[in-house]
């Protein structure tokens, strides 16, 4: 079963509109004014690069737009984005006041869906927004790590190893976010407290570390860890010495009594025992 209409079926209308610009089409390429163009709610894509922003806008000032957004046509005659966000932000920069897009029939319900397959098909969305978008993907279509990876075309452990990444606290992933550290250094991280991320990622960064010199911090920050557990878990010898009458009398009951370290430990074999130590502490 395939999710929606999916990119395939996305991608036909658009090569549809191209043969074809009439605008009384449904589906068509026109001219639209910039400010009746909202962006999609729920477009995965979180972070844009300013610069790479002002390139395109210079290339399309220059040479034209030569990919036209898509959005769908609202009842108010406004528009919502589905796909081209950075072409959209790009015009508004360039202060050009119309640009062109392909007018889709499609159902409002599917926004999400498109914006996400689209993003993870043919944008390029840093690693982090990607996995959300296979989070949201995940949860809101109820389907396994396996379904997705057949139906945007990406390895499972591929989806995996970067839905993984969600694990790391907010600090870390914008840091992966802003290409300040890798992947490779990230995956290093999962696991530590959020405390020894950020200090492996600031280390990462103001060290230059290669992801072999971060696995290293990370098995040193790890070797610290296990024996400040093995100390807190050293066991305190107390001293029984006030508890000795108390011994003598219940193994002069034939009791079995050992008091050593830190517990005090009584052998019941019998429900004669029990009888022994009930009538000892006077219960």
């Amino acid at each position: 079963m395939a999710l929606g209409r999916g990119l395939g079926e996305l991608l036909g209308e658009v090569e549809s509109a191209y043969e074809s610009s009439n605008s009384k089409n449904k589906s068509g390429v026109k001219k639209i004014d910039v400010n009746t163009i909202k962006v999609n709610p729920n477009q995965p894509r979180k972070i844009f690069d300013e610069e790479k922003l002002k390139e395109l806008s210079e290339s399309i000032k220059e040479h034209g737009l030569l990919q036209p957004i898509a959005v769908i046509e609202n009842d108010d005659e406004t528009y919502t984005l589905i796909s081209g966000e950075r072409r959209l932000r790009a015009h508004k920069l360039a202060l050009i006041d119309e640009i062109s897009a392909i007018v889709l029939d499609v159902e409002k319900f599917k926004l999400r869906e498109l914006a996400l397959i689209e993003n993870i098909q043919r944008d390029d969305l840093n690693v982090i927004e990607l996995a959300f978008c296979y989070a949201q993907l995940i949860n809101e279509h109820s389907i396994t790590h396996d379904e997705l990876s057949k139906r945007v075309f990406k390895s499972r452990s591929s989806i995996t190893n970067t839905l993984r990444l969600l694990q790391l606290n907010s600090y870390v992933q914008q840091l992966l976010a802003t290409n300040k550290i890798s992947a490779g250094h990230a995956k290093v991280m999962l696991g530590l407290s959020d405390n020894e991320q950020k200090i492996v990622a600031d280390s990462i960064v103001g060290q230059k570390l290669s992801v072999r010199e971060t696995e290293n911090l990370v098995k040193e920050l790890k070797g610290k860890d296990s024996k400040q557990v093995k100390k807190d878990k050293k066991t305190i010898n107390f001293d029984f010495n006030p508890l000795n009458e108390v011994v003598k009398t219940l193994k002069a009951n034939d009791l079995k009594v050992k008091a050593e370290k830190n517990y005090l430990k009584i052998e019941i074999k019998s429900q004669e025992d029990i009888e022994k130590l009930s009538h000892y502490f006077n219960i």
